[in-house]
């Protein structure tokens, strides 16, 4: 069997339970999806990171031996998480092509340099490493520098795109946070990045649009969570979708170029991005006055002995600017994404002006 090798397709498809529960679950869904010839990893949950004690944590090493079987039947690949070092050791006893670390355990720097340590010599295993359940791409960075240091060769790296955990109102169960997808993007730009709708959506419906999205945006590939009676799933069963779902979804997923060679193309391109280039020249020109503006304001209070944050007039600017910039064809949350970390900066100049 040729030895799996990232990189290598474009757009990577990774699909399977959430849970293998039972060896009749696990290889039909897996069978289904096979058969299909649309996945190129059947993956499955074998130790499951539970918040409280006493619920499903996964069925364990037998899991492996479900999974193994589909390898041998099918000749795909296969692709499991791990959290310690007895789980990479007992993975790779079975054969696992692919090893993916949890966003569980990617917060924990020990847990991760366990799971590097374990892979100190097995430099052919491909290893993804899912983002921190927190919105923090410093510890996401770590975890990938852990694996390199440790031996763990860049090339057989990988990261997938799962949501950060938020405590407001959202529509998503994780939302997506796009933007810290784009630094984490920055920071190693040949590195394979994978989008798991499954856990940003957690929920059917939602599933097509966030793969869309991840497609438009130059994602590498999608890992989703397919159940043949997903109601029924021990684990993540609302957000799980029959194999015959998981293909049509696929189906309808737009992959796009990451670029064109046609010279009108890349004419009207560039005469796009000149505009946008002069905008934000244009908008940084004026956040820098603002900025000047409440260094002034700053001083005022000081010389007052007045505090900085004013929140009567914050919400008085909020509510004015939402309102003003309806029907110009930005969010209310990209308006107030934007009115934040205006607000924040404005706060910094003046702390720093009190505080001379």
């Amino acid at each position: 069997m040729e030895k799996f090798t990232l990189g290598q397709k474009r757009p990577l498809i990774i699909a399977g339970p959430c849970s293998a529960e039972t060896r009749e679950q696990t290889m039909e869904t897996a069978l289904k999806l096979a058969r299909s010839g649309k996945v190129d990893v059947i993956r499955a949950g074998i130790w499951k990171p539970r918040t409280k004690p006493g619920t499903f944590e996964g069925i364990g090493e037998v899991g492996l031996e479900w999974l193994s079987e589909v390898k041998r039947q099918t000749g795909i690949p296969i692709a499991v998480e791990v959290a310690n070092h007895t789980h990479v050791q007992t993975a790779l006893k079975y054969g696992v092509d692919i090893l993916w670390i949890g966003a569980r355990t990617t917060v924990s720097p020990f847990a991760v340099q366990e799971i590097a340590e374990a892979l100190h010599d097995n430099k052919d295993v491909t290893v993804l490493v899912k983002n921190p359940m927190t919105p923090d791409i410093n510890l996401w960075e770590g975890a990938v520098k852990r694996l390199i240091a440790e031996g763990v060769p860049e090339k057989n790296i990988g990261l997938i795109h799962r949501g950060f955990s938020y405590f407001g109102h959202s529509t998503y169960r994780n939302p997506p946070m796009w933007h810290m997808i784009f630094d984490m993007r920055s920071r190693f730009p040949e590195m394979m990045m994978i989008c798991d709708p499954s856990h940003i959506c957690g929920c059917r419906p939602l599933l097509l649009g966030i793969a869309q999205q991840a497609a438009d945006l130059c994602f590498d590939g999608i890992m989703i969570e397919s159940h043949i009676d997903p109601d029924k799933a021990w684990s993540d069963a609302s957000q799980q979708v029959t194999p015959e779902d998981c293909i049509s979804l696929l189906d309808n997923i737009m992959w796009r170029a990451k670029s064109a060679e046609d010279p009108e193309f890349n004419s009207e391109l560039n005469i796009c991005r000149q505009k946008i280039d002069q905008i934000d020249s244009e908008l940084f020109d004026l956040l820098s006055q603002r900025m000047r503006t409440a260094d002034k304001i700053g001083q005022i209070k000081k010389a007052s002995n007045v505090a900085i944050l004013q929140s009567n007039r914050w919400n008085e600017i909020t509510r004015r600017m939402i309102s003003m910039t309806r029907g110009m064809g930005l969010s209310e949350e990209f308006v107030n994404t934007v009115l934040e970390a205006i607000h924040m900066e404005s706060i910094n100049h003046q702390n720093e002006i009190m505080n001379k």
